[in-house]
């Protein structure tokens, strides 16, 4: 007796707005830093300074992610 292959279906591509994931979670990164900045001695009296600039990181990466989508869209190259 042969075995049978199965195909796999392959569902379409999902449209989504990567815009608006990508503006919520850099305005979640600057809350975070926002609220962190008043633990400024405690963090670092507990070596947890890091988290602060983690977060600054985040925002600042998702203003870079937000240029270079902007750049696209302008350029045609989405939607």
């Amino acid at each position: 007796m042969g075995q049978q292959r199965r195909r796999l279906v392959v569902p379409p591509p999902v449209q989504m707005n990567a815009r608006r994931i990508v503006a919520v979670g850099t305005a979640l990164w600057f809350v975070a830093f926002v609220v962190l900045v008043p633990f400024w001695g405690w963090l670092g009296r507990h070596d947890h300074r890091s988290w602060l600039w983690t977060c600054l990181a985040g925002w600042l990466l998702g203003l870079l992610g937000w240029s270079i989508m902007s750049r696209h869209r302008a350029m045609g190259r989405t939607i």
